[in-house]
């Protein structure tokens, strides 16, 4: 892909740019640019002092922002036009100060992916928006495009965070830092409660269970390795831990909604307690009930009275 192919593409670099410009704006389909953008587009291409460069500027950040609204098709494509060639100079500039060799063209459509991915991310509050805003697309997709193919990766997206290097209206202030501040000791404090509650009801498992998790989160063992060490099978290995897991959780999650912590996910030694048994009815004779099933039992099996011969 040649730099000068793209840039016979862009409407600005033809004479009579701006009337050609207008004329490919005014071709768009209905619902691609509102009553404001047409607006904003004319008050651009009627400045009388501004370069192309101003004209490109201003009328690229227009018609992104148009996209971001509506995500039009001509809109996009008009961008492409107007923007393909000097970016293409920009990724083929920085490749060759990192000394890559990829090429160039594949590199853009990269950046353009991105640019139609992210169109949520751009703030068309200055002139030159659209210029700045590529220009970090572009080194961000370089960067990425190279260290995925040092790693033998395959396409790596531009990460959502690192879209933008455009200002921020609510940047960082004494208050806010303040806020993150008191936000980070109380995560701190919640996360040293968690720690707490997990080693409390870590040590309610059973010897085995605690073997268990231990062997495969702590040390790392696999779960081969782990079910040889404690002598099961892998399949009950794999059901020692799920179980364990699940006594903690559900343990902890009873504290976290305010129920009574006392419950035990580990099985403890439990006492059995004698079982009264009350007869079914007091009018029950001695032939019925729990009493009467006894006294008519120890009847029967009582040594005979000799006197009964």
């Amino acid at each position: 892909m040649q730099v000068s192919d793209l840039l016979r593409q862009s409407p600005l670099n033809a004479s009579g740019g701006r009337q050609r410009l207008a004329g490919r704006i005014a071709e768009l389909g209905r619902g691609e640019l509102d009553r404001g953008d047409r607006e904003r587009v004319a008050r651009v291409l009627t400045r009388e002092d501004a370069t192309a460069e101003e004209v490109r500027d201003g009328i690229s950040t227009a018609l992104m922002d148009a996209f971001r609204k509506q995500t039009g098709r001509g809109v996009f494509g008009l961008l492409y036009e107007l923007n393909a060639g000097h970016l293409l100079v920009q990724v083929s500039g920085r490749l060759r100060r990192y000394g890559s060799k990829a090429d160039p063209g594949d590199v853009l459509q990269e950046v353009f992916f991105n640019v139609y991915r992210y169109p949520h991310r751009f703030d068309a509050s200055r002139e030159d928006a659209f210029r700045v805003w590529t220009a970090m697309i572009v080194r961000n997709t370089v960067l990425k495009h190279m260290r995925s193919r040092s790693t033998g990766g395959g396409r790596q997206e531009v990460a959502f965070e690192d879209l933008s290097d455009q200002p921020i209206a609510d940047g960082a202030t004494p208050l806010s830092g303040v806020l993150e501040g008191e936000a980070s000791a109380q995560a701190a404090r919640a996360y040293l409660t968690y720690l707490q509650l997990y080693i409390e009801f870590y040590s309610m498992l059973s010897d085995r269970e605690r073997r268990a998790l231990h062997l495969v989160e702590v040390e790392a063992v696999s779960y081969r390795d782990a079910a040889a060490d404690l002598g099961i099978k892998l399949e009950n290995l794999k059901m020692v831990i799920f179980r364990a897991r699940r006594k903690i959780h559900r343990a902890m999650r009873r504290v976290f909604d305010g129920l009574a912590p006392d419950c035990r996910p580990a099985r403890v030694g439990r006492v059995s307690r004698p079982v009264s048994r009350e007869p079914r009815s007091r009018s029950d004779g001695p032939g019925t009930g729990c009493a009467g099933r006894g006294a008519r039992n120890a009847e029967l099996t009582r040594d005979p009275d000799p006197s009964d011969s």
